[in-house]
């Protein structure tokens, strides 16, 4: 990244895929053998496509190089990817969504080096048994109270959450009007929330699903695509609207109202991460090819006018993720190419 006032900052590592990369996700894993460890997921507009296992070794001149460490075939390409929040401890596992929800392990590959895995598909939730077409999973989240706990989005206008160990729905529910694009927990391991094409944030609470909570509706009902929440102040919510350049910051005690816009892009948001270390700064990217870093802690008292870092990519960035284990990296992707950048 480099300051808004042209200072460079640059450590950059760059990884080619033999595809589009849309969907990434930094593992939890801290590996002493490894800086870095991500999946990255193809966009192959046929079924077969691909995620990818992208590891870092020191390479000759004592910097990383990236290089693929393992890779699953994945029916239609992945809508998210995540590692399991539980980190180090436990089985090492990852979740992909599309077609359904997946689960997969990472093993040890008997036929290469320590420094490759073989990924095994664990399980296949559907909970859809009436019918022998499915509903498109839009988007989910993985839970870093209870890691027993994913919920997932659909274009069928529910929200699903499930319980990996046992494998079962604990519950799924008609969440909005129209097809769900997005679903975060809250800390915790009760509240969630949800954003979708009839323009609303909507906030349940596993305790008392009868009721939801509208925290948002867009101008003119416009979709709303992602949705972020804050896991260091769990007030706020970011989200962005379908073709808009501007990303909205929620204050859930303040419902209906923003509580800041953040402009900045020339193209229409794509992604936007929080940082996973502190409560006040936030990561968006857009067609414009640009990542920005935001410092919203003079929110709500003054406007948020301009970010405090800014990345030119060399095309519109499709996707990004904020490392929770190391903090002081982003991943973007645009193209071909998955990029490390330290922020």
């Amino acid at each position: 990244m480099e300051d808004v006032d042209g200072a460079p900052r640059k450590e950059i590592y760059t990884y080619t895929a033999p595809w589009t990369v849309y969907s990434i996700a930094w593992s939890r894993r801290l590996d002493p053998q490894n800086q870095f460890r991500l999946a990255v997921g193809s966009y192959v507009e046929q079924y077969s496509n691909c995620v990818q296992i992208i590891q870092s070794m020191l390479g000759p001149s004592g910097t990383p190089v990236l290089y693929k460490a393992g890779q699953l075939d994945h029916p239609y390409p992945c809508t998210k990817i995540m590692w399991s929040p539980a980190g180090g401890t436990g089985k090492d596992l990852l979740a992909t969504t599309g077609d359904y929800l997946r689960l997969w392990q990472m093993l040890p590959d008997p036929e290469r080096p320590a420094s490759h895995v073989l990924p095994k598909k664990v399980c296949l939730l559907n909970n859809n048994k009436t019918s022998e077409y499915c509903a498109p999973l839009t988007s989910f989240d993985w839970n870093e109270t209870d890691p027993s706990l994913v919920g997932t989005s659909s274009i069928d206008t529910t929200c699903t959450i499930w319980d990996i160990e046992t494998q079962t729905a604990r519950t799924q529910l008609i969440a909005h009007d129209r097809e769900v694009f997005d679903l975060a927990f809250a800390r915790g391991k009760d509240v969630f929330a949800s954003v979708g094409a009839d323009g609303s944030v909507r906030m349940f609470d596993l305790r008392s699903l009868e009721h939801s909570t509208i925290i948002y509706e867009s101008p003119n009902l416009d979709a709303l695509l992602r949705l972020e929440w804050n896991k260091q102040d769990p007030n706020y919510l970011a989200t962005f609207r379908v073709d808009s350049r501007r990303t909205i910051i929620l204050d859930i005690r303040v419902p209906s109202l923003p509580v800041a816009e953040l402009g900045g892009h020339l193209g229409c948001t794509n992604a936007v991460a929080w940082a996973p270390h502190s409560s006040c700064h936030i990561c968006t990217a857009g067609d414009d090819s640009q990542a920005l870093i935001w410092d919203l802690s003079q929110m709500p008292k003054r406007p948020i006018e301009d970010p405090i870092l800014a990345y030119n990519a060399n095309g519109e960035i499709n996707n990004l993720q904020w490392s929770a284990a190391q903090p002081d990296w982003v991943s973007i992707c645009f193209h071909d190419k998955l990029q490390i950048l330290r922020v």
